[in-house]
C-alpha cells in the first residue's frame, strides 16, 4: 500500500476523510463495461492475437472478376511450394457446397462461375503467412470473362445469374383506396450508396482439428450457434463435433463474421490436422464480407390542402448483389416502413430484391429502413415547400402515434411518442450563427482550412423521423436461454448472447445486481457448448438474452428467499432486496445476501421468447413485427454553395427508448449511432464500377473521424416502457442511423433549395448556380 493511500484509509477510519462512494449498481446506473480498460489500454485479446503450437497461416485466393467461367484451376504449383501444407478448392468440400444467412446460395469455393469480385477460389495453409500468400496467387485459374450485370434494373431482363434467378423477392403491397388522390402531389427519384460496415478489426480466426475428427473455430462471431451449424454442413459432420469459441469481437455493425473466411479456415484445419490461422487484410475484408443494400426509389406522395397525407405510391428496388443473404429481411423492412411514422390511410408500395454481379449486400444497422428513410423525408420537405408551410409543422400533422395502423395491416401497439420527439427537437435553442466570430475563426465547410469563402456559406437546419423494427420478423422464432449461479457472492451468468459493443455483458451483471443484490457478477465466455441465443442484432439481446437473464435471476431469488419466507411464516413477495439486503416489509426479517447465501450454491436456466409475428401475405398485410422503436434529429448545416462543400454544425437527437438501463452506454450508442449516420450522409460510398471494387481501403473509402463529428446534443429521451419487453427498455443503436442521412440531407435541402435525391452528398448537389 502507497503512503498515500495508507493516509486515506487511516483518515476514513478516524472520521475525518469522507467514505469513498459506491460504485454503480443495478438497472439505471452508468455501470462501466467490464473490458473497458483492457480495451482502452490496448491489452483486450482478438482474435487477431491467438496463437497456437504448431500453427499454420491460411490464405485464400479471391476472384479479380466480378462476372466469369471457370474454365480451369491448376494447384500444382501451390502445392509443390516448400513450406505450403493443403490447398483446398470447391473440390475438396465434404459436405455442403453452398451456404448463406437467409437463403443457401452462396458457395464455399467458386466452381463454375464467380459471380462477385473477390468471391472465394481457394484456399491455402502454410508454415508462414508470406508462404500462404505466395501459394495462393500461384494457383491457375483460367477465366473465361462474362459481362456483369451491375444495374438492378437490368436484372430483371438479363440473363440468370444464379440457378434460383435473379428476383429474390418482391412484395406487392396494396393498402387502402387505389384511387384515393391529394390535391397536392409531389414525386422523386432517390438512389442510396452502398455502405461498409467498416469493423475496426478486419476478420481473423483460428481453427483448431480436434482428436474426434472435428474442429473448434475460435472467432469473433456474432452468431456462433448458426455459424456453427453453416460450418458443420460444409465440413459434413455433426453439429456436436464443430465448437466455436467466440473471441474478443472489436465492434460490430453488422453480422461480424463472413463464412467465406470461416469456412476455409475449418477445412484447413481438417484436412492438415493442424492449427490454422487466418488474418484478413482491410482488402479482403472489404471483399469478403456484406454491405448496406444500394437502392432505388421511386415515390410519390399525394396530400390534401392541409398537408395531411392521403396516399403514398412508391417503387423499391435493392441491390442484393451476387447472393441472397439477408435481402429478404430488409426488403420486408423497406416496404413497410416506406410511409415513415406518418398515419397514411392509403399505400401502394412495390419492393424487389435483385441480384447483381456486384458485392453481396446483408445485414447492417436499419437495413431497409435506413433507404426509405432518405426517400420519406425529402418528399416530405418537398410537400412542406409547395404548400408553403414549415417543414417540421408539416411533419407534425401527419405523425403517427400509439394505435394507428401500418400499411402492412398491423396496429401499432407500443409506444410512438413521435409527435413528442419531433416537438424536443424542433424546439431545442438553434445554435448561434457564425456572423458575430471573426472571418478568421470560421470553422468552413471543409474543415479549419476549407477553401471556401465566409459570403458563400449558407446556414440550413433540416429533420429526419426513423422507425425500425426490433427483433426478428416474419415469423422468426426469437429465444433465448441463460443460466445464473451464486455461490460464495459472486454471481455467473451463462449465455450465448455476444457481447458485441451493444453492452449485454454490462446490462447482465446490471440485471443479476437488481434481482439479487449480488456486487460481483461475472459473465463467461461464449462458446456453442451453451444453449443458443441467437445472431447480436436489432436490439434482440436486450429484449430477448436480458430477459431470459432476468428470469433466471428471479428464479435464483426465490430460492434464496424461500427459506427465509418459509420461516418467518410469510410469503417470498412480502420480501425484498435491496442494498445487498434482505428485509421483510414489517421490518421483524433483517439480513444480508451475504449471510443468507452462505454455504450455499444456487442455479437456475430460464427461456425468454417474445409473442409470435406472422408473414406479410401476398398484399403485404400482416402483423410481421414484434415491436417498433423511433427518433426525431434535426441537422444544422453550413453548406458552401459555391464549392459543394458541407459542414455538420449541430445534431439534435430525441429517441423513444422504453428504459434508460444505463445512462452512459446508452448516450455512447446513440452517439454512435448518429455518427455511422453521418458517414452514409456525406462521406461513405463503396464504389463499385462495372462490378469492381475501387479504394478497398480506408483511405479510399472515407469514415467520419472525431473531427468530423459535429456537435450531439441528446435533447430528449422519452420513457415510456414496452409492456411486452423486458424492463420495458427497447433498441437504441439503429434508428439514429436510418434519421441522420435523412435530416442532414434535409438540412442540406434548406440551405441550396437543391433537391439533394442521393447519398452520400456529392458536392454538385450542394452547389447553387447563378448566385
Amino acid at each position: 500500500m502507497s503512503n498515500e493511500a495508507a493516509t486515506v484509509q487511516a483518515a476514513q477510519a478516524d472520521g475525518t476523510a469522507p467514505e469513498p462512494e459506491p460504485l454503480p449498481h443495478g438497472l439505471g446506473a452508468s455501470l462501466p463495461a467490464a473490458d473497458a480498460r483492457a480495451k482502452t489500454e490496448g491489452t483486450f485479446p482478438y482474435a487477431a492475437d491467438l496463437w497456437a503450437e504448431g500453427l499454420l497461416w491460411a490464405a485464400v485466393l479471391r476472384s479479380p472478376h466480378p462476372h466469369a467461367r471457370i474454365v480451369s484451376i491448376d494447384t500444382t504449383h501451390a502445392r509443390e511450394m516448400p513450406g505450403v501444407r493443403a490447398v483446398v478448392t470447391h473440390e475438396d468440400v465434404p459436405g455442403a457446397p453452398v451456404h448463406g444467412r437467409g437463403k443457401a446460395d452462396r458457395p464455399v469455393f467458386a466452381s463454375e462461375v464467380v459471380r462477385h469480385h473477390g468471391e472465394p477460389i481457394a484456399a491455402v495453409a502454410a508454415d508462414h503467412p508470406d508462404t500462404a500468400r505466395m501459394a495462393a496467387a500461384a494457383v491457375i485459374v483460367e477465366y473465361e470473362v462474362l459481362d456483369p450485370v451491375t444495374d438492378p434494373e437490368q436484372a430483371f431482363e438479363a440473363a440468370p445469374l444464379h440457378p434460383d434467378g435473379n428476383l429474390i423477392r418482391h412484395i406487392p403491397l396494396r393498402h387502402g383506396d387505389p384511387e384515393a388522390a391529394g390535391d397536392v402531389v409531389v414525386e422523386g427519384l432517390y438512389r442510396i450508396g452502398r455502405q461498409d460496415p467498416a469493423p475496426i478489426g478486419a476478420e481473423a480466426g483460428l481453427a483448431v482439428p480436434r482428436p474426434d475428427g472435428g474442429v473448434e473455430l475460435y472467432l469473433a462471431s456474432t452468431d456462433p450457434h448458426g455459424d456453427r451449424d453453416t460450418a458443420a454442413a460444409a465440413f459434413g459432420l455433426e453439429p456436436d463435433r464443430v465448437k466455436i469459441v467466440v473471441t474478443g469481437v472489436p465492434g460490430a455493425t453488422a453480422d461480424r463474421e463472413d463464412q467465406s473466411f470461416q469456412l476455409p479456415l475449418g477445412l484447413l484445419a481438417l484436412r492438415t490436422g493442424c492449427p490454422v490461422k487466418l488474418t484478413a487484410t482491410r482488402e479482403e475484408s472489404f471483399l469478403g464480407h456484406a454491405h448496406r443494400h444500394p437502392t432505388l426509389l421511386r415515390y410519390r406522395h399525394h396530400a390534401d390542402a392541409e398537408g395531411r397525407l392521403v396516399k403514398v405510391e412508391a417503387q423499391i428496388l435493392l441491390d442484393a448483389g451476387a447472393y441472397a443473404d439477408t435481402s429478404s429481411e430488409a426488403l420486408a423492412a423497406a416496404v413497410a416502413f416506406a410511409c415513415g411514422p406518418y398515419v397514411v390511410p392509403n399505400a401502394f408500395i412495390e419492393g424487389w430484391a435483385v441480384r447483381t454481379n456486384n458485392p453481396p449486400s446483408g445485414h447492417v444497422r436499419g437495413e431497409g429502413a435506413m433507404q426509405v428513410c432518405a426517400a420519406y423525408e425529402a418528399q416530405m420537405d418537398k410537400l412542406a415547400k409547395k404548400l408553403g408551410v414549415d417543414p417540421a409543422e408539416l411533419r407534425l400533422r401527419n405523425v403517427m402515434a400509439t394505435g394507428d395502423v401500418l400499411p402492412t395491416g398491423q396496429t401499432v401497439t407500443c409506444p410512438a411518442p413521435v409527435a413528442e420527439l419531433l416537438q424536443a427537437v424542433r424546439d431545442f435553442p438553434l445554435p448561434p450563427l457564425p456572423k458575430d466570430t471573426p472571418e478568421d475563426e470560421w470553422l468552413l465547410p471543409g474543415g479549419p482550412e476549407g477553401a471556401g469563402e465566409p459570403g458563400a456559406v449558407r446556414r440550413g437546419v433540416g429533420y429526419g423521423l426513423g422507425m425500425v423494427h426490433m427483433l426478428g420478423a416474419e415469423g422468426a422464432d426469437e429465444v433465448s436461454t441463460a443460466t445464473v449461479r451464486v455461490q460464495g457472492g459472486v454471481a455467473t451468468v451463462l449465455c450465448a448472447a455476444v457481447e458485441t459493443g451493444q453492452g449485454f455483458s454490462t446490462l447482465a451483471r446490471q440485471i443479476v445486481q437488481e434481482t439479487l443484490g449480488v456486487d460481483e457478477v461475472h459473465v463467461a465466455p461464449v462458446d456453442t457448448d451453451q444453449p443458443p441465443a441467437g445472431p447480436g442484432c436489432r436490439g434482440r439481446h436486450t429484449w430477448v438474452s436480458g430477459g431470459a437473464v432476468e428470469r433466471a435471476a428471479k428464479m435464483v431469488r426465490t430460492q434464496l428467499l424461500q427459506p427465509l419466507a418459509h420461516k418467518f411464516g410469510m410469503s417470498t413477495e412480502l420480501l425484498q432486496i435491496t442494498d445487498g439486503k434482505i428485509t421483510s416489509y414489517d421490518g421483524v426479517l433483517s439480513t444480508t445476501v451475504t449471510e443468507a447465501m452462505e454455504g450455499k450454491e444456487l442455479w437456475a436456466t430460464a427461456q425468454c421468447r417474445p409473442h409470435p409475428t406472422e408473414p406479410l401475405d401476398e398484399s403485404g398485410q400482416g402483423d410481421a413485427f414484434v415491436g417498433m422503436s423511433f427518433c426525431a434529429i434535426r441537422a444544422v448545416v453550413d453548406v458552401d454553395i459555391e464549392i459543394g462543400s458541407v459542414r455538420v454544425v449541430e445534431l439534435a437527437v430525441a429517441q423513444d427508448v422504453g428504459r434508460v438501463l444505463n445512462p452512459a452506454q446508452l448516450a455512447a450508442r446513440i452517439e454512435a449511432g448518429v455518427t455511422q449516420g453521418l458517414g452514409a450522409a456525406l462521406t461513405e460510398n463503396l464504389r463499385t464500377p462495372r462490378g469492381l471494387v475501387r479504394h478497398p481501403d480506408l483511405t479510399g473509402y472515407a469514415l467520419p473521424t472525431a473531427l468530423d463529428a459535429p456537435d450531439i446534443h441528446i435533447v430528449k429521451l422519452v420513457e415510456e416502457r414496452d409492456v411486452v419487453a423486458p424492463f420495458g427498455a427497447k433498441a437504441v443503436s439503429a434508428v439514429p442511423v436510418v434519421a441522420s442521412p435523412a435530416a442532414v440531407a434535409s438540412a442540406v435541402r434548406a440551405a441550396t433549395g437543391r433537391p439533394v435525391n442521393r447519398l452520400p452528398i456529392r458536392p454538385q448537389a450542394a452547389v447553387v448556380t447563378g448566385t
